[in-house]
Order: structure tokens, then sequence, then C-alpha cells
């Protein structure tokens, strides 16, 4: 039996009362294998006002136990990476690797949060005026959402958004993606029974777009984290910031590299393939472009096709699969009919992924890798994210005329350039427009330690996710000037500080 999934308040497991669910599929299969709820507004109210309801005692427990809690939940995650790492592969498309990978990260993340204690710290300095000191405190502001997308749903919902909040004291509301609830969904398990964190610290729904403008805009949302559309992307950070809300808006990439005439071409090409077709390119740091110089083009092109070509396609959770599915057949057509339309826009298709045929797994959603050369500026195929396993290829003359290529798109989340040169690698990382950077690197995404740093049509916010840019969005700074004087001083003059303000 398909089985109906609930969503979940104040640490109770609940029925949605709106009777319509949401198709999650195995994507090597084909089949159902859940239902996933569509809340009502009210159900999703629910979640707001529990997570409100839990804010006051949540956000005044020590900051040190917070942290030991975040040190255990840390553990419960570790305890279960092969469960978690099937449920991705099954749900998503991705290999073992590739699913164990979007697990471990959620604990990299976790163990950032458990830092706490140190990130949270403010600062201060006495004598700030005659008689005056000064001190910033960072505190926890109250309830966040996190808006969730299909491809990492592991490390994105409870990795990027969740750890950071809880532990500087905010509570949550997620919404999982509606494609791929169910490990979102056994994460929350989870942390309801094993962790120990108080009710209603985390709550999980799914809904449609409807219901989920109420997370914009609530008077008790204070922050709103999203990963998803340029377009959907625009329209959270334009509500939710006119609403007064804290925003953090991860859209759409179309990252490049440029590849220099010195450089190491069969290291060049190995990483650049593991770039565009790792997790079956359904990844905002997938390596798109290739803009290569000319008088190489023709011996690299050679190399990618054929490191490419040797990408097994196949059921994700089998063991030598390299390359496994899209997440949905309506996936899968969109990046159909961007190979058709870069096909009709004159691009040269020297490696057709379509037609693929995985033995016992027809009805998988399968795409091979697939490689367009010769793309011109002015192609769209060349300019819009592709969510899938395309690479496309630019020719250029020079270094100059490739820099400038690249930052003509739109988009900005990650760059790179492979080069023996230090003049054009130190060159690249000041010219590039690009806010994740990779010098003979294929997927220049930092550990958590540092933020996540998009730009362009690629971010819509003030302060980025993870790193320090993290405990900024999720805290408020607080500054207190304190000044303390004995009996003696009770008929003093007034000191620098207050005469000053009360000039003002």
């Amino acid at each position: 039996m398909v089985k109906k999934l609930k969503f979940c308040v104040n640490g109770i497991w609940k029925e949605s009362s709106s009777g319509k669910y949401f198709d999650v599929t195995d994507s090597s299969t084909g089949e159902i294998m859940a239902k996933a709820p569509c809340c009502t507004k009210s159900e999703v109210e629910e979640a707001i006002q529990a997570a409100a309801d839990a804010f006051p005692e949540w956000s005044a427990t020590p900051v040190t136990v917070r942290a030991q809690m975040m040190f255990k939940w840390r553990s419960i995650l570790l305890e279960h990476v092969d469960e978690l790492t099937l449920l991705v592969s099954k749900e998503v498309g991705k290999n073992f690797d590739e699913a164990r990978g979007d697990v471990l990260k959620t604990v990299e993340c976790t163990e950032l949060a458990c830092s706490v204690t140190v990130l949270m710290q403010g600062y201060s300095t006495n004598e700030i005026t005659k008689g005056f000191d000064t001190v910033l405190y960072r505190e926890s502001l109250g309830v966040f959402v996190g808006i969730a997308p299909f491809n990492f749903p592991a490390m994105l919902a409870w990795g990027w958004m969740i750890p950071m909040a809880i532990a500087t004291g905010n509570t949550y509301v997620i919404k999982a993606s509606n494609l791929t609830p169910m490990t979102a969904i056994r994460i929350m398990e989870l942390f309801c029974d094993e962790a120990g964190f108080p009710k209603g610290v985390v709550n999980l729904v799914t809904c449609n777009n409807e219901e989920a403008e109420l997370l914009l805009t609530h008077k008790h949302v204070k922050g709103v984290t999203f990963v998803g559309s340029t377009t959907v992307g625009r329209h959270v950070y334009a509500t939710a910031a006119a609403n007064g809300k804290r925003v953090q808006a991860l859209c759409e990439a179309k990252n490049h590299c440029l590849v220099m005439a010195d450089a190491d071409i069969e290291n060049a090409a190995k990483v650049i393939v593991n770039s565009a077709f790792g997790c079956a390119g359904q990844r905002c740091m997938a390596l798109r472009v290739v803009v290569v110089q000319e008088e190489i083009a023709d011996a690299l092109v050679n190399r990618i096709v054929g490191q490419a070509k040797e990408y097994t396609v196949g059921c994700a959770y089998k063991p030598d699969t390299k390359l496994g599915a899209m997440v949905t057949a309506e996936s899968k057509q969109k990046v159909y009919d961007w190979i058709d339309k870069g096909i009709k826009e004159g691009a040269k298709l020297v490696l057709d992924g379509r037609g693929v045929k995985v033995p016992q797994y027809e009805n998988g959603f399968f795409i091979g890798a697939t490689i367009f050369d010769e793309v011109k500026p002015e192609m769209s195929v060349g300019n819009e994210e592709i969510f899938g396993p395309v690479l496309i290829i630019k020719r250029v003359k020079s270094f100059n005329e490739g820099i400038a290529l690249m930052n003509a798109n739109q988009f900005a989340n990650g760059s790179a350039i492979f080069t023996q040169s230090g003049y054009f690698a130190r060159e690249f990382t000041q010219k590039t427009h690009g806010g994740m950077v990779g010098i003979n690197v294929g997927i220049p995404v930092p550990s958590s330690y540092f933020p996540f740093t998009g730009h362009k049509n690629s971010f819509f916010g003030d302060l980025h996710v993870l790193g320090r840019d993290g405990i900024a969005f999720f805290t408020e700074a607080k500054c207190v000037t304190t000044r303390w004087f004995d009996e003696s001083f009770k008929d003093h003059k007034l000191g620098t500080w207050e005469g000053g303000l009360n000039s003002l």
C-alpha cells in the first residue's frame, strides 16, 4: 500500500483535513512510494503558533544546554546515515555516494551549530568614554521558517536551515519539499523521538504555494530561508521583506568555468564531468558551462565526451550506478525540452543522453550525460539554468573574452578557472562575478564554516546561509551601556556620554 504521510506540529503527527495529497515517487522505478499531505492554511498557522508558543522557554534555555543537545542530535544523525542515505537515493534519484554526501553534509552543518557557545559571543569595550562600558549581545529573535527544495532533502532542510536557527534559541517551521518529503519527515521523527528537544521547537508541514504564502506574512515569523527558482525567490524576497521579515532566498545558477590553454586537460575534464553530471545535474552548484580557449577546445571536448560516456546510468540505489535518475517524469521532460531547444537554436549536440533505457527499470526517470558544443552567447540553452545532466561548451580566444562572457550571465552562484598560471588565477578571482570561486576546483562549495555566497540573481538577501552570516541572520544585536558610581559621586557633573546625549 502507498503510505499516507502526516505533518508534525508540537511533536504530534497529524493527518491533514484537506484530503489532498502529493505523489512521492521512487525516481528509479517511477512507482508512487507515498503521498504527502497538502496542509490547509489553518494547519500551517497551527505550526507557526506552536513554534511561537515554544519560543519563550527555548530561548531562555542556556546556550550551553542548547549546544549539548546539538551534540546529541549530531550523534543521532550519524547512527542513521545508512537509513537516510537510502531514502534520499530513492526519492531524489541520487546514487549512493551522492545521497550519503547529502546526509553527511547535514551532519557537518549540525557540527557548526554545536559551536554556538562561541559563535554567539558578542564583544565589549570598557571605558568607551569616561566611566561608561558598552557590551554587545546576540539574542534570538523568534520563529523562523524554511521553504526547502527537492534536491537535497536532508542537507537543506536539516542542515542549512534548522540547526543554526534552533542552536541560537529560535524555533522553526519547515515546509518540506512536496516532491521529496520522506527524508525530512524521517529526520523529524528521529528529532521528536530521540533528540529530547522541547515540543514545538521544530514543526513540519507540506503544502501548496497558496498555503505557504502564510509563512511569508504571518506576524510571528521573523525570518525566511528559501531555496528554489529565481522567479519564486524574487516573490519570497519581495513579500517577506515587505512584511518585515529577514530573508535568505537562494535561487538558480548557471555556473561557468574557464579552461585556459595551459590547464591540465586530463584533470580538468575529469573534474568538469564530475561537477556537471553528479546528482544528475540536479544541484545549484553543478558546473553547467565550460568556456574554453579555442586552441585546446577540441582536445578538451574529446576528453569530456569520452569520460562522460563512462558514466553508468542506472537505478540510483544500485552500487555500480554513477548517474542516477531525475526526480520526476516532469523534470525529465523539462530537460528533454531544453535539449530540443538547444538543437533548434543551432548548438552542436555531441553527446545525446535521451532515450536511455535501464533494464528492469524501464519506468525510471533517466537521462544520460548530454553535451552541447559551439554554443553561442545568444543561445538561451547556454544562458538559462537547465536542472539536469546537460553540459554546455562555449569557445573563446582569450582570458578577457572568457571572463566577459561569463560575467554577462544573470546568475553568479559559482565560477571556476582551470589554469597553471598564478597571474590568471588571481585575475580571475578578482574579476569574476561568481560568489563562490574555484581555482582548479569544479565544485567550489566551501565547508559549512563559511557562508554559501551566491551573487546577482542567484541570491536575494543580505546575510547568506551558514558561517558567520548564519549566526547573524538568526540573531539580533543588542548594545548595553552601563555606568556605575559610588556615593562620593552623587553630586557629580554629567559625564561626556550623558552630556553628549542630552545635547541631541
